[in-house]
C-alpha cells in the first residue's frame, strides 16, 4: 500500500478492528453484568453440564434475547460482534483494493472472505 490512499486504508482497517473489539467487549461486559445481577446468587450444579439454551444458538434467537435484555443473549451478541470483526475487515480491505483497482488483492480478499464465511456457516 503506497501513498496516502494506502495509509488511509490501513487507518480505516485499524479503526474497524479497534471498534469491533471494543464493541464486543462492551456487549460481553454488559451482558455479564446483567447475568450476574439476575443469577449471581444461584448455586451452580457442577455435577451436571448445561450448555447454552437452544434459543441462543441462532442469530435470530440471540437478537430476540437481546431485545428482551437477556444477559446470556447479550454476551452471545458480543461474541457475534467479535466474530464479525475480522470478516468485516477482510470485506473492507477488498472494497478498498477494488477502489484502487488492485485486482490481485481483490481476488485474495475474496478467497479469504469466502473461506471465512464457509467456515462460519459450515462450522468447520
Amino acid at each position: 500500500m503506497t501513498g496516502s490512499r494506502g495509509h488511509s486504508l490501513e487507518v480505516r482497517l485499524g479503526g474497524l478492528l479497534r471498534t469491533g473489539v471494543l464493541l464486543a467487549a462492551l456487549f460481553v461486559i454488559a451482558g455479564g453484568s446483567v447475568y450476574l445481577v439476575r443469577h449471581g446468587g444461584e448455586q451452580p450444579s457442577y455435577g451436571h453440564f448445561e450448555g447454552e439454551p437452544a434459543a441462543y444458538r441462532t442469530v435470530a434467537g440471540i437478537l430476540q434475547g437481546v431485545v428482551n435484555l437477556s444477559g446470556r443473549a447479550i454476551i452471545q451478541f458480543g461474541l457475534l460482534v467479535l466474530i464479525a470483526t475480522p470478516i468485516a475487515r477482510v470485506a473492507t480491505a477488498g472494497f478498498g483494493f477494488a477502489r484502487r483497482r488492485d485486482w490481485t488483492y481483490v481476488v485474495i480478499c475474496s478467497v479469504v472472505l469466502a473461506l471465512l464465511l464457509y467456515g462460519l456457516v459450515s462450522g468447520k
